[in-house]
C-alpha cells in the first residue's frame, strides 16, 4: 500500500504561524506535501487570550496599514468590512473614491431611479454620522450615490461635518444634496462636498444656521454644473455668496431664496445682471430687497419663464411698474405675486403690457388692486390663459364679468378663492354680449357672498365649461346650479359641489339629465340633503363616472344597493365617509362594487361594525380602503 501512494514512511513537517484575522489562540499548522494537514492548538479557557494571539490579531495594525488594506479591497468586500466595527467603518469612510485601487462598480442596485441615480434619504433619529458613513461605503459598490436628502437630525448623535465629509469622499458622483433643519452641519462639511463632488447639480439648504457665505462660495468655485439652488431660512448666507454663484455657476437654471435676511439688492443684482445668465425660474420670498432688485429683473431677466415674488414688504408700486415697463421679461410665462403691497392698478397694467408672453398669473392678497386694474391687465396681457385670484377683496362681480368679456377668446382657466367682493349685485346686462367661449375651467371657492344670481350670470358668460369647482359656497341653491348646468353646452367632466349645504337631489338630477354622458368626477361632500334618489339616478345615467364622493350626506344602504346593481357604472373611487345611515346591510353591495374600485373611504361610518370592515378588507384586497 505505501508503494501505491509513493509514501516513504516518514513525515516531512512544515510549521506556519497563524494568519487568521480573528485568531483566538496560538495555532500551529503542520502539513505534509502529500498528507492532510494536522492542526494542534493549546486549550484556552473562554475569555482568555495569550499574548501571542493578541500580538497576531489584525486589530493591532496601525490605521495606516488598515487603510492600505481596505483601499485595495473590491467593493463588496469593503462593504462587508464596514460591518465589523465602527472603527473600521470610520476608516473606510475616509477613503476617497480616487484612492481605491479596485473600483468595483459592476453591482447593480435595485433602488436606482429612472434616471440612474441611486438615492438615499435619512430623517430624524436615523440621521447620524454613522448612518452617513455607512451610506458612503455601501453605495460605493453600487456605482456611487447620486441623490442624498437629510431632514432633521438625531438629538444626541446628529449629523455633523464628519458625516457629510464621509459622503463627499465616498460619493464623488453626487448630483443632488438636500439639507433640511441640520444645525450642526457648517461650512467645513459643505466645503468638503464642493472639493470632492464636482458633478453636483442641485443644492437645497433649509434651516441651516451654521452654513455661511464661506461654504456656498466653495460650492460656487468647485461645482460649475450647478443648475438648481434653493436657500431657505439660512440667516448667515448673504450677498457675497450670491456674487460667487453668479460668477462660478454659468449653468444655473433655478434660484429660490426665502427668509434669508442678509440677501439684498446687491446679491440679486449680481445674479441677474450677467449677460451669460440663463436662469429661467426665480422664487424670491420674504427678503429685504427694494425696488432696485425688481428693476434689475425687469431689465436683465430675458431668460426668465417663471417668476414668484412673495412678501416683499419694501418693494413699492414703482418697482413693479418699472419691472413691467422695462420690456425685459419677454419670455415670462408664469407669474405669481403674493402679499406685495406694490401691486396696484397701475403696476399690474404695466406688467400686462411688458410681459407679452405671460400665460398664467397668480395674485394673492392684492389689497390695492381693484376692478380697474384687473380690467386693464386683461386687455394688455394678450397671451393670458389662466388667472388665479385669492384674497383680492376689491374685485367685484361686475369687474369679473368685464374681464371675462375682454378675454373671450383666450382665457381657459379662472379661479377665485376667498374674494369677499364677489357677491350678487345688479348691473347692466350689456356686458353679456361678449361671452368667454374659451373658458374651460371655473373655480369659485369659499366666497360666502356669491350666490345663485351671480352663478347664473357666469354660466351664460362661460358656455364651454368642462370643469367647475364651487366648493364652500354654502349660500348656493339648486336654482343657481341648474342654471349653470343648462348654460354649459360642452358637457361637464368634473363638478365639485362640496360644502354646498343647501343643495338637494334636484341638482344631481339636473347633472344626470344634462351631463350624465360626460361627467367623470362628482363631489357632493357635505351636501346634507342628498339622498338615495341621487344615487339611483347616477347609477342609471352616468356611465363614465369613476369618482364619486357622497360623504356626510343622507344616503343609506338602499343607495349603495342601487349603485351595485348598475350594469353600466364603473366606479373606481367611492367615498361615503361620515354617512351614519350606511350599516352592515351594505356589506354585500360594497363587495360587489369593489370589483372595479381602487379606492374606498369608510371613515366615520359609525353604523359599520369592525367585523364588516375586516371582511371588506379581506375581499377587496386590490382596493385601498380608508377606515
Amino acid at each position: 500500500m505505501p508503494t501505491l501512494v509513493n509514501y516513504s514512511g516518514k513525515d516531512e513537517l512544515r510549521s506556519e504561524s497563524a494568519f487568521c484575522a480573528n485568531s483566538m489562540a496560538n495555532v500551529d499548522v503542520f502539513g505534509s506535501a502529500c498528507k492532510r494537514a494536522r492542526i494542534s492548538a493549546p486549550f484556552v479557557l473562554w475569555g482568555q487570550e495569550t499574548e501571542q494571539a493578541k500580538r497576531l490579531s489584525i486589530s493591532v495594525l496601525p490605521d495606516e496599514c488598515l487603510f492600505e488594506i481596505f483601499r485595495r479591497m473590491a467593493g463588496k468586500e469593503r462593504s462587508n468590512s464596514a460591518c465589523v466595527s465602527k472603527h473600521w467603518l470610520n476608516l473606510l469612510s475616509r477613503i476617497r473614491r480616487a484612492e481605491m485601487c479596485n473600483n468595483d462598480t459592476t453591482m447593480v442596485s435595485e433602488d436606482k431611479e429612472v434616471d440612474g441615480c441611486l438615492t438615499r434619504s435619512v430623517e430624524g433619529k436615523k440621521a447620524t454620522d454613522i448612518r452617513l458613513a455607512a451610506i458612503a461605503v455601501g453605495t460605493a459598490a453600487r456605482g456611487g450615490l447620486g441623490k442624498l436628502s437629510i431632514r432633521g437630525s438625531n438629538s444626541t448623535h446628529g449629523v455633523t461635518n464628519v458625516g457629510l465629509s464621509a459622503i463627499a469622499r465616498g460619493c464623488p458622483s453626487l448630483k443632488s444634496l438636500s439639507l433640511w433643519n441640520v444645525s450642526s452641519i457648517g461650512d467645513a462639511g459643505l466645503s468638503e462636498i464642493a472639493k470632492e463632488c464636482h458633478m453636483l447639480e442641485k443644492l437645497d439648504l433649509s434651516q441651516c444656521p451654521s452654513i455661511t457665505n464661506k461654504g456656498l462660495i466653495a460650492i460656487a468655485e468647485n461645482c460649475p454644473n450647478l443648475t438648481t439652488l434653493s436657500i431657505e431660512s439660512c440667516p448667515r448666507i448673504g450677498n457675497d455668496s450670491m456674487q460667487a454663484i453668479a460668477q462660478g455657476c454659468p449653468k444655473l437654471d433655478l434660484i429660490s431664496i426665502k427668509d434669508c435676511p442678509l440677501v439684498g439688492d446687491q446679491g440679486l443684482a449680481s445674479l441677474f445682471s450677467s449677460n451669460s445668465s440663463i436662469v429661467t425660474k426665480v422664487k424670491l420670498q420674504n427678503l429685504n430687497i427694494s425696488d432696485f432688485s425688481l428693476v434689475v429683473i425687469g431689465h436683465y431677466g430675458k431668460s426668465i419663464t417663471s417668476l414668484t415674488l412673495s412678501n416683499l414688504k419694501n418693494v413699492t408700486e414703482k418697482g413693479f411698474s418699472v419691472m413691467g415697463n422695462a420690456q425685459g421679461l419677454k419670455a415670462l410665462v408664469s407669474l405669481s405675486i403674493s402679499s406685495c403691497l406694490g401691486v396696484t392698478d397701475f403696476s399690474i397694467e404695466a406688467i400686462g403690457k411688458g410681459c407679452s408672453a405671460l400665460k398664467q398669473i397668480y395674485l394673492r392678497n392684492g389689497c390695492f388692486m381693484s376692478d380697474n386694474g384687473l380690467l386693464a391687465f386683461s386687455k394688455s396681457a394678450e397671451a393670458l390663459e389662466s388667472m388665479h385670484l385669492e384674497d383680492c377683496n376689491r374685485i367685484t362681480l361686475p369687474g369679473l364679468i368685464a374681464t371675462l368679456s375682454n378675454c373671450s377668446f383666450k382665457l381657459r382657466s379662472l379661479s377665485l378663492v376667498k374674494c369677499m367682493g364677489i357677491k350678487d349685485v345688479s348691473f347692466q346686462g350689456s356686458l353679456l354680449l361678449y361671452p368667454c367661449i374659451s373658458l374651460r375651467c371655473l373655480s369659485i371657492r369659499n366666497c360666502p357672498a356669491f350666490g345663485s344670481a351671480g352663478l347664473s350670470i357666469l354660466g351664460k358668460m362661460c358656455p364651454s365649461l368642462r370643469q367647475v369647482d364651487l366648493s364652500g359656497l354654502y349660500g348656493m341653491s339648486d336654482e343657481g346650479i341648474i342654471s349653470l348646468l343648462e348654460s354649459s353646452v360642452a358637457g361637464l367632466a368634473k363638478l365639485n359641489l362640496s360644502g354646498c349645504i343647501n343643495l338637494s337631489d334636484e341638482s344631481v338630477l339636473a347633472v344626470a339629465r344634462l351631463h350624465g354622458e360626460t361627467i367623470k368626477e362628482l363631489n357632493l361632500d357635505g351636501c346634507r340633503k342628498i339622498t338615495d334618489m341621487s344615487l339611483v339616478v347616477i347609477s342609471g345615467s352616468c356611465p363614465l363616472l369613476n369618482d364619486l364622493d357622497v360623504s356626510n350626506s343622507a344616503v343609506t344602504d338602499s343607495g349603495i344597493a342601487a349603485l351595485s346593481c348598475s350594469e353600466q357604472l364603473n366606479l373606481q373611487i367611492l367615498s361615503i365617509s361620515g354617512c351614519s345611515r350606511i350599516s352592515n346591510k351594505s356589506l354585500p353591495y360594497l363587495i360587489q362594487l369593489g370589483k372595479s374600485l381602487v379606492g374606498l373611504n369608510l371613515q366615520h361610518c359609525n353604523s359599520l361594525s369592525s367585523s364588516s370592515v375586516d371582511m371588506l378588507m379581506g375581499n377587496l384586497w386590490k382596493c385601498d380602503i380608508l377606515c
